[in-house]
């Protein structure tokens, strides 16, 4: 075997530019499927990412319209105390515009409390974010989304100017305290104005606003490695133990949402490799093509060896071995350029790239797979090549 893969090699350096070609394009196969399997990958992180910070790892407790009376102090406390809860915090959202630099633009305002950093991971660009001194002195003071700051003033360092918000047909200023950067963003970028601006105020402010004296909801953040259905069923049975049996209270499990959303990026990924795979498969030609013009052009060469003893299963090796090798030795350079191509795409973007060695041997034997599968068939017309024919070839 080791003789063949000799013999094979010194083959393919006789015909260095038919090689180089054929090399070159299974080359370019594989390093497109690396690329964009490390796109998808990168792709999943940032989606994934972005609904973390946008809190999708967390619970909400939801009181339904029916037989409702809000969600108290009480309940919030109630909710710290259930085990592998890490945090509890109130929610009060409000769907307006906000107004700045006279520019109107539709915007969610969320009302929260000191605690929103822990449960919903905002990020802080600039400033500070809102204090239990902000909560209890229901200050007119917001935390805007870095998209509002960009659009708005050019930059994300806007601390000291007004917002200008909506609430029940009157305008009310507040004071811009800080600029978060949190997964709205990324959707913002993608989807425009179909998107709105997140705005964070204090909770007991816009209770007093809005003439709501309850939370609309309580975000729950949980202990790492929490079971999610155990949790589920201890924070339902928790806020409902205080209350009527036919006050309807609902526990939304986020991270079940989070999870299907990223099996829609997974499968979103597999399906770009599966395309970037067909132009390797196209490039499995090229190497049928160059194989059946060697067999041809080494018609005598094949029935010399049959002459002096060669058998059938020698050749078919011989010329099955060159296929295989050539796409070997293109999905090596194809890989390595690939990989290169997305640490550089990953050290830019900061997110992970690297494809692991499963990958890896996966990518090289599919590769030796297609040069066995498309140079089976020139391998084995040599193979059947009578000697007596072949020595009469020119």
């Amino acid at each position: 075997m080791f003789e063949c893969i000799k013999q094979s090699l010194r083959v393919i350096g006789k015909s260095r530019l038919k090689a180089f070609l054929t090399v070159g394009g299974i080359a370019i196969g594989v390093s497109s499927v690396v690329i964009i399997s490390s796109i998808g990958e990168m792709g999943k992180s940032a989606v994934d990412n972005q609904l973390t910070d946008m809190g999708m790892d967390s619970f909400v407790v939801t009181g339904t319209e029916s037989n409702f009376d809000g969600l108290w102090e009480d309940d919030l406390e109630t909710l710290k105390s259930v085990p592998d809860v890490r945090n509890a915090m109130p929610l009060i959202n409000y769907f307006t515009e906000i107004s700045s630099r006279g520019e109107n633009s539709p915007a969610m305002i969320w009302g929260v409390n000191e605690d929103a950093d822990d449960v919903i991971e905002l990020k802080t660009v600039s400033g500070r974010l809102i204090n239990k001194s902000d909560v209890l002195s229901s200050k007119k003071v917001c935390v805007v989304d870095e998209q509002i700051a960009m659009d708005r003033y050019k930059r994300n360092t806007i601390v000291g100017k007004e917002i200008g918000i909506s609430i029940n047909g009157r305008v009310e200023n507040f004071e811009v305290i800080g600029v978060v950067s949190n997964g709205v963003n990324l959707l913002q970028n993608m989807f425009g104005d179909l998107v709105p601006s997140f705005v964070y105020v204090p909770y007991t402010t816009l209770s007093e606003e809005t003439n709501n004296r309850y939370f609309t909801q309580i975000a729950v953040k949980l202990d790492d490695e929490t079971d999610s259905d155990s949790a589920f069923n201890a924070l339902s049975h928790a806020v409902l133990c205080q209350r009527d049996e036919k006050t309807e209270i609902r526990v939304e499990n986020l991270l079940k949402q989070k999870s299907q959303m990223n099996k829609i990026a997974d499968i979103t990924s597999k399906a770009l490799s599966i395309v970037a795979g067909i132009s390797l498969v196209v490039s499995g030609l090229s190497v049928m093509t160059v194989m059946l013009v060697s067999v041809k052009e080494r018609t005598r060469e094949i029935g010399i060896k049959k002459s002096i003893g060669a058998k059938n299963y020698d050749i078919l090796t011989e010329f099955l071995t060159e296929s295989v090798l050539i796409t070997l030795i293109g999905g090596i350079i194809g890989l390595l350029f690939g990989l290169s191509v997305s640490a550089v795409a990953g050290f830019i973007t900061g997110l992970p790239s690297f494809m692991g060695m499963e990958g890896i041997v996966f990518v090289l034997i599919f590769v030796m797979a297609i040069g066995a599968l498309f140079g089976a068939y020139p391998a084995y017309k040599a193979s059947k090549l009578n000697p007596v024919e072949a020595l009469r070839s020119e």
